[in-house]
């Protein structure tokens, strides 16, 4: 199975989620399901219908965490000599050639994404696109509206 890349924020926030499901949630909703009992017939106890539904969620999750955990490459872009070129982890400021908007995108791995707080995945075009490129070079490529054209104004390792 080939290693997923993530940056070492990923990572960290990942095994803090892990950490967090194990040793808080999952006792809680032990518990919870503990009292729902005592209140008598499952049947029609609600609460433990709810509890139940939730622990499945969150062992769901640990396991899901764990499978993760266990197959992650972890990246540093500020441990790699990348020469000004554009690699996973690193922070890119474009500049829109058509309308002169700026923006800042940092390239993480696929489970760390979030469009709306400029994360955007290795294997988004837009990525894919701009790694291995360097300040000044012009971009071109496929997005949902149309071809776009960005110039790397700065790549940072940070």
């Amino acid at each position: 199975m080939n290693k997923v890349p993530v940056t070492v924020r990923g990572h960290e926030l990942m095994q803090v989620e892990l950490k967090r499901l194990k040793s808080e949630d999952r006792p809680n909703v032990i518990k919870a399901i503990a009292e729902a009992r005592a209140h008598g017939d499952l049947k029609e106890n609600a609460e433990y219908h709810a509890a139940k539904e939730q622990q499945g969620f969150i062992e769901g999750r640990i396991k899901e965490l764990e499978g993760k955990l266990s197959n992650l490459q972890v990246i540093d872009c500020t441990a790699v000599d990348a020469k000004g070129k554009i690699i996973f982890g690193c922070t890119v400021e474009l500049i829109d050639e058509d309308t002169g908007n700026e923006t800042v995108y940092k390239i993480v791995g696929e489970d760390e994404a979030d469009i709306k707080t400029g994360l955007i995945s290795f294997t988004s075009p837009i990525a894919r696109a701009l790694i291995g490129k360097n300040e000044g070079d012009v971009v071109n490529f496929s997005a949902p509206g149309g071809e776009k054209q960005y110039e790397v104004i700065e790549v940072r390792y940070e």
